[in-house]
């Protein structure tokens, strides 16, 4: 047996200086930034903001300024994120940047990454002697001791929260305040691309963790606290960063049909793709030769480009498909051996690889999530995302491939290219456009391009509507009666929150002309639904989630509605809200002109026109190929999808009758009666609606408070109550207004138990 065996792990070391000079040289904005925190740093405690877009270099300017500032004073830095890759990549950045220039007074400082992966310590590992902890906001959050021991005697703290607009979730929140009550002298620094990504209410609570911040050189103290901020457009215009322009294919392929509860869980909580899933996507001879031949079609504009593959199988095919078709490409990946392929490719033939496409040799270089990081490719003027994912960290790295501008050996433009496969399951994919959705004034130039981005924003959203229609197994009669018009959204609530395993989810919740009112009053309702909730930690259990939704169902999204909404929209809002405290914002599609999207009407000016077969399909396709508006071509993304609704509304107009039912069967009858509240929804959910509305009314007092007729507790609003059966259906009650009262949900709950 081998005894004091010991291997070395990255999860925590001693850092020593390096001698030399850095040889990266920070940006104008980033000297700014630094010399701001300078300014506000002679004070002796603070909390304020950093905040650098996408690709504005946030953890090289903090772990530079603060290597000089507390590492070489000898004062602890307590670094918070919420992923395992943030964390890695600051432990990797203040490594990198330990200059003896920046470290005069400091030859060596220790460091430790803490969180639940197994490839980090954990917080019981964590001693006095680490200078700079790295940990993720559960490993702290959760064993709160560890932190006091670390954090016992001192008297000067730096705390920087990494991706800043998260810190007005409970579990940063408490580590604020923590921090803040046990050092005479807390610094506080956060760091983030977008400190507005939040609605108007969790504002507040960003302003009252960072208060502080710098103005002409003088601080200031009050509303957010910002020390430092540069917008997108400043960098774009400074050629520092490329102006992003956003593309959408679609690629006609479904995937995940019969996803299972394993294969759910496998990518919306990790971020992977099933390996049954991912093979069919990678061996999708139509897929594949879209993306080859997407290339080819805009080479000249595309130039240098990165593909991000699903696998290692992937990879090696589209690389053989670009050669097949004249465009020099190689493909890299991972230098353990691929289990499926049995392919390894080793770091030197990475490596010849890459220098390979920085001399230009090869155009196009695909891989599996290798070059996310760390590897320098400024020459690259396009991403191909082949591959969907959930994490906004692995897609802000991906399309940062292409974000380096001008000044910086980059290109003035970068294209992202979405490759978008119908998923009939409601996976949260990330949309790129949702990481600038908050500086969106930032780079689109006019109304137009505003309009564009709205309808692209929309088309997405509306795949899987159009997809179902062509789909004879759905039955869509109900939202083929609606207006188009109708069928195009009015506006969205764009937020992102954290699941308990960190992962970072962005969601969009689309609203209709038919929810709009049903969306307002529910986020008006939310302080009141969640008044007697606990959510310290900000995570709620599945089954209170859906109980929760069902008390919203029942409250507000009562009646016929077409566009329905989505029990699941809701839920995530919920989940949004136990974390934040805040409804999220909404954002509207003023700038989208409907009567651009009319199928009506362009169905009606074929009908008045008596076009035959062929000049209605010249038509259609001079509509479809329109180089001065392309408005159809960006909403509906197939055309498919617009002669399919194109037949829909010629249909309409040659058969007036086309939706009614035919009556051929004669069916017994039941009366309503004698149906509970969910079976009357069932067949005539504005019904259902009525009868809720008429036992809220009667219980209402000449005051407008809502009365429970069991104890008389009183309230202004819907929430706390629930619609019951004075004599219960099981014994001879009928579903009747005269027998329709409204409980709080504790009595109900009581009298329940007693029948």
């Amino acid at each position: 047996m081998m005894e004091n065996t010991f291997v070395e792990v990255k999860s925590h070391g001693l850092v020593s200086a390096k001698t030399g000079r850095n040889s990266r040289i920070p940006y104008e904005h980033q000297k700014k930034a630094m010399e701001n925190l300078d300014i506000i740093d002679e004070c002796s405690n603070y909390s304020t903001l950093v905040v650098l877009p996408t690709g504005g270099g946030k953890t090289y300017t903090a772990s530079l300024w603060l290597l000089k500032h507390a590492l070489n004073k000898h004062k602890k830095i307590l670094w918070i994120a919420h992923r395992q890759m943030l964390l890695d990549q600051a432990a990797e950045s203040f490594q990198k940047y330990a200059y003896s220039e920046s470290l005069p007074n400091a030859s060596s400082f220790n460091y430790r990454i803490v969180s639940g992966s197994t490839n980090h310590d954990r917080s019981i590992d964590i001693t006095p002697k680490d200078d700079l902890l790295i940990a993720s906001k559960d490993s702290i959050g959760r064993n709160m001791d560890a932190l006091s021991a670390w954090i016992n005697g001192e008297k000067e703290v730096y705390l920087v929260i990494d991706e800043a607009h998260h810190s007005t979730a409970k579990t940063y929140r408490k580590i604020i305040d923590y921090v803040k009550q046990s050092v005479k002298n807390a610094k506080i620094i956060g760091l983030t691309a977008t400190p507005i990504r939040t609605a108007d209410s969790e504002q507040g609570l960003l302003a009252k963790i960072f208060s502080d911040g710098v103005s002409s050189g003088k601080v200031t103290k009050g509303n957010i606290g910002i020390t430092y901020q540069i917008g997108l457009k400043d960098l774009i215009n400074r050629r520092i960063l490329s102006k992003p322009i956003f593309e959408s294919c679609y690629t006609e392929e479904a995937f995940g049909d019969n996803l299972g509860l394993d294969d759910w869980e496998k990518i919306s909580h990790l971020d992977v793709i099933p390996d049954s899933i991912a093979g069919q996507m990678a061996k999708s001879a139509a897929r594949n030769k879209l993306i080859v031949d997407t290339y080819k079609k805009h080479k000249d504009i595309y130039g240098q480009t990165i593909v991000f593959a699903v696998n290692v199988v992937h990879a090696i095919a589209l690389s053989k498909l670009f050669n097949k078709s004249g465009i020099p490409a190689d493909f890299i990946v991972s230098d353990v051996k691929d289990s499926v392929t049995g392919v390894t490719i080793s770091r030197e033939d990475n490596e010849r690889k890459l220098e390979a496409y920085r001399s230009g040799k090869i155009n196009v270089l695909v891989n599996v999530n290798i070059l996310t990081e760390g590897v320098d490719l400024p020459q690259t003027k396009t991403v191909f995302l082949a591959r969907p994912t959930v994490s906004t960290i692995l897609m802000t790295q991906m399309i940062g491939r292409a974000l380096r501008g001008e000044a910086a050996g980059g290109t003035p433009d970068a294209h992202i290219v979405s490759f978008i496969d119908n998923w009939n399951e409601h996976i949260a994919w990330i949309n790129p456009e949702n990481l600038f959705i908050d500086t969106d004034n930032d780079f689109i130039e006019n109304d137009i391009d505003k309009q564009k981005h709205d309808i692209r924003m929309i088309a997405i959203s509306k795949i899987e509507e159009f997809a179902s229609i062509l789909d004879d197994s759905v039955d869509t009669t109900a939202l083929e009666r609606v207006p188009f018009e109708q069928r195009i959204p009015i506006g969205m609530y764009v937020f992102s929150y954290l699941e308990e395993n960190g992962m970072d989810h962005s969601y969009q919740v689309m609203v209709y002309d038919s929810t709009k009112k049903s969306y307002e009053d529910m986020m008006e309702a939310l302080p009141v639904l969640f008044k007697d909730i606990d959510t310290d930690d900000g995570f709620l259990p599945e089954d209170t989630l859906k109980e929760m939704a069902d008390q919203l169902r029942d409250s507000y999204f009562l009646g016929e509605m077409i566009p329905p909404y989505s029990e699941t929209d809701v839920i995530r809002i919920l989940k949004y809200y136990a974390q934040y405290e805040a409804v999220p914002k909404f954002y509207t599609f003023d700038a989208v002109d409907k009567s651009k999207l009319d199928v009506a009407a362009i169905a009606k000016h074929i009908w008045d026109e008596d076009m035959g077969p062929r000049k209605k399909a010249e038509y259609v396709d001079s509509l479809w190929d329109s180089t001065d508006d392309d408005m159809l071509r960006l909403f509906f993304g197939r055309k498919v999808y617009f002669w399919k609704q194109l037949d829909i509304e010629m249909m309409k107009l040659s058969s007036p009758d086309i939706f009614d039912d035919e009556n051929n069967v004669k069916y017994g009858t039941k009366e309503m009666a004698n149906m509970s509240l969910y079976e009357i929804r069932k067949l005539n959910p504005n019904y259902e609606k009525e009868l809720r509305d008429e036992a809220f009314a009667k219980a209402k007092d000449d005051k407008g408070y809502y009365v429970c007729a069991e104890c008389g507790m009183k309230a202004k609003d819907r929430i706390p109550f629930q619609v019951d059966h004075i004599i219960p259906m099981n014994k001879g009650g009928k579903t009747i207004p005269e027998n329709l009262q409204i409980l709080c949900r504790s009595c109900n709950a009581k009298k329940s138990d007693k029948l």
